[in-house]
């Protein structure tokens, strides 16, 4: 069962690896840069000022900070336990594989890209409760996610591991947030 759950993980990691030209490799690279991410995070802090005020907001950015340090630590202490290598240093897959952006660390279950994107997509979602914002935020966090297997860092399972583990852990800090501005009584 393992076994082919494997395979099948493979074959659709070889599958979106290779559909590959330059220009996807750019545009692939750009997105999976954190830093290409700035202006979003930037824009959602003015949001959120806008529309909740400061004490709320300030609230919502401590979550978020609590939240992508969850998802990323979280995510690491999987990468250790499981030492699921990526794919990109699989013997067996790295004369066939297309590499436009190096490789990466040496373990890839689970996805922190993946965990930390789709964690802020499901926090700022449950915030806002806007179905408009809602779409946006998810296709950031699948983008970032098609990207990090279209560049050969993750297996397709590594990623999917890192949305749910990063969507878990945002439902959480949610309430932990809602707890919070109710027992602070910050609204």
């Amino acid at each position: 069962m393992l076994e082919t759950i494997g395979q099948i993980d493979q074959a659709i990691t070889l599958l979106v690896n290779h559909f590959s030209n330059a220009s996807a490799d750019t545009l692939m690279i750009v997105i999976s840069d954190k830093k290409t991410w700035i202006p979003l995070y930037l824009g959602l802090l003015f949001l959120f000022n806008k529309i909740f005020g400061w004490k709320h907001s300030l609230v919502i950015v401590v979550a978020i900070i609590l939240n992508l340090v969850l998802t990323d630590q979280i995510s690491v202490i999987f990468k250790e336990y499981f030492m699921r290598l990526r794919p990109c240093h699989e013997a067996s897959l790295t004369e066939i594989l297309k590499l436009p952006h190096g490789c990466g660390g040496k373990f890839g279950f689970v996805s922190s890209h993946a965990a930390n994107t789709m964690g802020l997509a499901v926090l700022v979602s449950m915030i806002l409760k806007n179905k408009w914002m809602t779409m946006a935020m998810l296709s950031f966090a699948l983008a970032n996610g098609y990207s990090r297997v279209y560049l050969g860092k993750h297996y397709f399972f590594d990623v999917i591991g890192g949305f749910i583990l990063g969507a878990i852990l945002a439902w959480t800090v949610y309430q932990i947030m809602l707890y919070s501005i109710k027992r602070f009584k910050l609204q």
